[in-house]
């Protein structure tokens, strides 16, 4: 299983915590808002905003809540805006953020502040991104899957580069430009991903030891608990015995 793949386990893991789900709540409400704001409020006509609400239906947001994110947009006066922070965490370990915010100035010192706090600092625009590749991921619940290899034989064809198996989910990756013919190809099957979209994916991680990667998976968390973060991605080695360590606590 690949580093990403592990990452992805640990979260889903550490977000079944109700305080947990209120926060991935508030940033896929935020999302389908500010899609709803910029390209309107037709699913069918605005990409974007389709694929926010797939990725609420897949955390179980209710209909109610979807719908009062989309009217939202038309009474909310916030102007958002996307913004992006590259940055180290501790072992020299590349950390990628991205944000929306409605008030730069907070996000900056917020930003900022959480790397100082957590042995960690901000670098300059383009400091890390290269070390990322944006890939297309999907996750799905393996018990949405009926016909595992016909459905590998579908998603292979239509652009799927990986697909791993683990904890009951299924991973799939796909090329930036593959990522709206895999996902098609989802909505042509009846397959509902609990999420998916473009990610940035480490071409190469780094291995540190246990104390110190949890520092780093420190700093990531704090970053992530950030009103205004949206994502985090970073390029630490998920080895065995950080996993191991990490169920232990």
């Amino acid at each position: 299983m690949s580093g990403h793949s592990k990452w992805s386990t640990i979260k889903r893991k550490k977000g079944a915590a109700d305080s947990k789900r209120s926060k991935i709540f508030s940033k896929l409400s935020k999302e389908i808002t500010v899609a709803a704001k910029i390209g309107g409020p037709d699913i069918d006509a605005n990409s974007r905003l389709r694929l926010a609400v797939q990725n609420a239906k897949g955390q179980n947001m209710s209909k109610d809540v979807i719908d009062r994110a989309i009217s939202k947009a038309d009474k909310d006066t916030s102007n958002f805006a996307e913004m992006t922070f590259e940055g180290y965490g501790p072992g020299g370990i590349a950390v990628f953020v991205e944000c929306l915010s409605d008030n730069n100035n907070r996000t900056v010192g917020s930003v900022r502040s959480i790397f100082s706090k957590n042995n960690g600092h901000l670098g300059t625009n383009g400091s890390v991104a290269y070390l990322f590749d944006t890939k297309g991921i999907f996750v799905i619940p393996a018990n949405k899957i009926p016909d595992r290899e016909m459905f590998e034989l579908e998603i292979i064809d239509a652009g799927a580069e990986e697909i791993e198996e683990n904890d009951n989910f299924f991973e799939i990756t796909s090329a930036l430009e593959d990522f709206g013919s895999v996902s098609s190809k989802l909505e042509e099957l009846g397959i509902e991903a609990e999420s998916q979209g473009l990610q940035r994916i480490p071409a190469t991680s780094v291995t540190l030891d246990v104390e110190e990667a949890k520092k780093v998976l420190r700093l990531v968390e704090r970053l992530e608990e950030d009103d205004d973060v949206q994502n985090v991605f970073h390029n630490l080695e998920i080895t065995p015995e950080l996993e191991l360590a990490l169920a232990e606590e």
